[in-house]
């Protein structure tokens, strides 16, 4: 529902544009979780960038699975486009250092052609850097600020449930050469072509996904950013600081992280029952060294052993990662299971319970639901559409041939009874 509701949002983002006619210069919003301030523009507009701006973080702490801990508020600005200054530029982040402490504030200047995707991008760069800083908030005035790494916003970004990582995949599949990862990690994106961009976002998913996939990967990846105000000129020597398996052999854990995720094809969507299917493969998950399948109802009622706390850990990346494959229909309650094992995970089973048999009560009317659409549009296809699409030419050609007589039996009985029947019929 969460993806669902961040796509409305950035396809509706420009309509509200359009519509903005101006509100007084104090007039604001503040986020759900204060600390998005966003001024400027009306309030309709400024309720969208409250949504997606939370809608980010949502994303980005799931992926990390950190709590919200913000310190640092970050200031939106919505301003007009201006006819005579066209040289500014449609997103612009400042951060600085005041005499009250960090400062973070991002303009956007409101225009036609708005990229709603680039309002994200920034959106997540300064909930990044406000990571980064969160323990160092006693920055001197003159300090160089170091940003996060772009293959890490391009990284985080492809990995957005919902968000269709087919193109980037391909582009990984036909690529002649691969490149070291030393290379990969000090290219700049601004300055390649609309293919080389397009490949380097591949490259940045493939490095996101291989990180996280490490033995507490996601905590390393969260000590990663809370350490880059340190960061040195040596981009590999950082990233394998906090990857002890991944400094092993860095280039070899790259290049078959590359290899799988080219060859995994999972931005193919499947059907839904493929959907349904996949769904009930990953709840019936093995506890190690056991006979015993994971019962989520029972660890609503029971604290998790250690056992079941890695296979729930690995369960709620595994839904995450089927959320973004699963049907449209069915992402909702993958990512409501997704959620409520997170819970289990941390031992909060308040609720829980309930919210199992509700989700399976829905489970069973979607699959009620999508069987009776099936079968209408079958019928419909059979029966009613002027143009026929040839599914079932098959079946109506057979089903409008004259049926061939079954051949005659010629035992004694057989005979008698056919010459009554004619006899009886004259």
């Amino acid at each position: 529902m969460r993806s669902f509701r961040r796509a409305i949002i950035l396809s509706i983002l420009p309509v509200f544009m359009l519509h903005w006619v101006g509100a007084a210069p104090l007039a604001r919003s503040v986020s759900p979780s204060h600390q998005f301030i966003i001024y400027g523009a009306d309030a309709t507009l400024r309720g969208a960038v409250s949504d997606l701006a939370e809608q980010t973080k949502v994303n980005l702490l799931a992926l990390l699975r950190q709590p919200d801990r913000w310190k640092t508020a970050v200031i939106i600005n919505l301003q007009p486009q201006q006819a005579n200054l066209p040289e500014i530029p449609p997103a612009e982040l400042r951060f600085s250092q005041t005499g009250f402490g960090l400062k973070l504030q991002l303009d956007l200047t409101i225009a036609r052609d708005l990229d709603g995707s680039l309002v994200e991008r920034e959106l997540l760069r300064a909930i990044l850097l406000e990571m980064i800083y969160r323990k160092a908030p006693d920055v001197a005035p003159d300090t160089f600020f170091v940003e996060p790494p772009d293959w890490l916003l391009d990284g985080v970004l492809a990995l957005t449930p919902g968000r269709d990582r087919g193109p980037l995949i391909e582009a990984l599949s036909v690529s002649e050469k691969r490149i070291s990862l030393e290379r990969f990690l000090r290219q700049r994106p601004s300055v390649l072509d609309s293919a080389g961009r397009m490949l380097y976002r591949a490259y940045s998913l493939a490095l996101v996904q291989l990180l996280i996939d490490e033995p507490d990967g996601r905590v390393g990846l969260v000590h990663y950013i809370g350490n880059l105000s340190h960061a040195s000129n040596d981009l590999l020597v950082d990233l394998t600081a906090q990857f002890p398996s991944l400094a092993r052999d860095a280039e070899k854990n790259w290049q078959l992280g590359i290899t799988r995720l080219s060859g995994a094809q999972r931005y193919q969507l499947l059907t839904f029952a493929e959907s349904e299917r996949g769904l009930d493969e990953l709840l019936r998950v093995k506890i190690p060294n056991t006979d015993k399948l994971l019962d989520l109802s029972a660890l609503a009622r029971q604290k998790a052993s250690a056992a079941e706390k890695v296979v729930l850990n690995q369960l709620s990346h595994n839904l995450l990662l089927f959320a973004g494959q699963a049907n449209p229909v069915m992402r909702p309650i993958a990512r409501e299971y997704q959620q409520i094992v997170a819970l289990l995970v941390r031992g909060k089973r308040s609720r829980v319970a309930r919210r199992l048999a509700r989700l399976q009560v829905t489970r069973e009317r979607l699959v009620a639901r999508m069987s009776d659409l099936d079968d209408y549009m079958n019928w419909f296809e059979a029966t009613q559409m002027k143009n026929v699409s040839g599914v079932f030419s098959d079946y109506l050609s057979a089903a409008g041939q004259p049926q061939a007589p079954e051949p005659r039996r010629r035992d004694l009985l057989s005979v008698y009874l056919d010459a009554l029947a004619d006899q009886l019929e004259d």
